[in-house]
């Protein structure tokens, strides 16, 4: 059976990946029996495998993994598995697999969620009722809140980062890492106006406090799936930056998917139509509501989510250039970050007006 089973070019192994499946804890009993590449992403890759009646999600590096790929992996089963029982909306953890014999590299599995990506054109009643696009807005900041009431220590994530002098190691470890993208070949370097500028601004006015929590590092439309049949959240998904740190930084990190008039221009809505959507403001008020978190100086996190967003999409961008992932994808994730740093540019200006 496993022989009419599609192996994606070589992404799965299933002589060997059955005999791993039947030994695992996994739902269902026997082999597979199908598999569906599932979209999302523009990374890793996930599967949907199917044993009889029972669904579940295989999720593995690239065909081209980078050199951290397994350890990311095996982050994320850890994450998803710590978040157990939680208020958190995520997906089910059920085995991870260390051993790169089996299909080549470091992969997990989880629960399959009923639900879709809230980008572009927005399916049933979230397309002709503001009022759910509202609610959807609000689930996303709830989400985050619902994260940032984690305590790493209590769930075994006390050693999931490094705790001491996090905000000031931000500007030079983002920058530290768009300089070695130069590394990559046809890479001509990195071109984001104002980053020094935004680095340096960063640098000079960080907050006085800071609050250690789990954060997902990537929290945005692309990285959650909404239900189908209310307007809420199924679950938040793709944690490969998921670390320690002030979790204040998801919620900026929100606010960089949201386009509103006065952006400058060149970035649109993620989601169609937009009109319904909470503002950024009624973002920030709903997070201090449910978390009690000091915002006085929420510019700055916002500020430093699009520097280190813009950094992070820029790699994309220099391993498209290396013929690591799509031209295509490379360049719309290059505009991307240009116009991040246009939008933090826009942020100093503002405050040191």
């Amino acid at each position: 059976m496993s022989a009419a089973l599609d192996d994606f070019g070589g992404l799965l192994d299933w002589p060997q990946l059955q005999e791993w499946i039947l030994a695992a804890d996994l739902p269902g009993s026997g082999p597979v029996t199908s598999v569906e590449r599932l979209q999302g992403g523009s990374q890793n890759n996930l599967f949907l495998l199917r044993r009889g009646p029972e669904r579940m999600v295989l999720r593995r590096p690239p065909v081209h993994p980078r050199p951290n790929s397994d350890r990311t992996m095996l982050r994320e089963a850890r994450v998803l598995a710590a978040l157990a029982g939680s208020e958190v909306p995520h997906p089910g953890f059920y085995a991870a697999c260390a051993d790169t014999q089996v299909i080549g590299v470091c992969f997990y599995v989880m629960e399959a969620i009923d639900g879709f990506t809230p980008m572009g054109a927005l399916p049933d009643r979230y397309g002709s009722d503001p009022e759910w696009r509202r609610e959807l807005g609000l689930a996303m900041v709830d989400g985050a809140a619902a994260l940032a009431a984690v305590q790493p220590d209590a769930v075994g994530l006390g050693d999931f980062g490094k705790r001491e002098n996090w905000i000031d190691r931000q500007v030079g470890r983002w920058r530290s890492q768009l300089e070695g993208y130069r590394e990559m070949p046809g890479y001509d370097g990195p071109d984001l106006p104002e980053v020094d500028r935004v680095g340096e601004w960063i640098e000079a006015h960080r907050p006085g406090d800071f609050r250690l929590g789990v954060i997902h590092g990537d929290y945005q439309h692309a990285n959650v799936m909404a239900n189908r049949d209310q307007p809420a959240l199924a679950a938040i998904v793709d944690w490969e930056l998921s670390t320690l740190g002030d979790p204040r930084l998801d919620l900026a990190w929100l606010l960089t998917a949201w386009y509103e008039p006065g952006d400058p221009p060149g970035r649109g809505s993620y989601a169609q139509p937009e009109a319904g959507f909470p503002s950024r403001a009624e973002l920030v008020e709903r997070y201090a509501q449910r978390t009690g978190a000091n915002l006085d100086e929420m510019s700055w996190w916002f500020t430093l989510a699009c520097y280190k967003l813009g950094i992070l999409l820029e790699g994309t961008h220099a391993r498209a250039c290396a013929g690591k992932a799509p031209k295509e994808i490379g360049d719309t994730l290059h505009r991307t970050a240009v116009w991040l740093f246009a939008k933090a540019a826009q942020l100093v200006d503002q405050a040191s007006g």
